[in-house]
């Protein structure tokens, strides 16, 4: 397979988390974001969103989105299974990874930052509030219902990693990057450092991929 990336996004650091846990060898091609490569003639023409991660498998079509992309992994892959079989159990797991793929992460891509500066004059830090506003709704959430709801365990859906922890995970990254005040999610933390100290997650780190800072 391979695959167009970027050290920093969220999305493409889910796919490389499934591709590694499932054994799949891959390559990844790293476009520099900050530099527009994304909006270039020849990749459009790949995904005309502009965005990544854009995976292809074999001859066909690439495959985009990354929650579309992980279910469309698990459906046509062996190896480890990251969604559970017993309906309602399955169907917890994407809600959680929906509360950051859906309701979170898009808030806090780099369009939507440059869209609020650039068209509507918001200063720097009037976005960065905007942004930690994102980062801490959607922690807030998933605090809340790791904490209460039944199915938590060791991961996010039981004791199995799932789609849910692979999204928790690149949510949790950003709030390093980003300076994200933690402290008040203690279940959140303690399901991302375990997910974190995956070797598949190890190896699929952000700042392990080339043009991170120091690498």
């Amino acid at each position: 397979m391979k695959m167009y990336g970027n050290w920093r996004s969220a999305a493409a650091f889910r796919v490389r988390i499934a591709l590694n846990l499932k054994g799949i060898a891959y390559e990844e091609t790293f476009l520099d974001l900050d530099a527009g490569d994304q909006f270039k003639l020849d990749f459009l023409a790949i995904n005309p969103q502009g965005a990544v991660p854009a995976l292809f498998d074999g001859d066909g079509p690439p495959l985009t989105q990354s929650l579309a992309i992980l279910d469309y992994l698990e459906e046509t892959q062996a190896g480890v299974k990251l969604l559970p079989t017993e309906p309602r159990a399955r169907a917890r797991a994407r809600s959680l990874a929906q509360v950051v793929a859906c309701d979170t992460h898009p808030l806090y891509v780099p369009r939507v930052r440059n869209f609020l500066m650039e068209n509507y004059g918001l200063p720097r830090e009037r976005m960065l509030e905007f942004l930690r506003n994102a980062f801490t709704s959607g922690l807030k959430v998933l605090e809340t219902r790791l904490s209460t709801e039944e199915g938590t365990g060791r991961f996010c859906q039981g004791d199995a990693v799932s789609h849910a922890d692979l999204c928790l995970v690149s949510l949790w990254v950003g709030t390093g990057i980003f300076g994200i005040e933690t402290d008040p999610y203690p279940t959140v933390q303690r399901i991302a450092e375990t997910v974190l100290a995956l070797d598949a997650v190890v190896r699929a780190h952000p700042l392990r991929q080339p043009g991170a800072p120091n690498t």
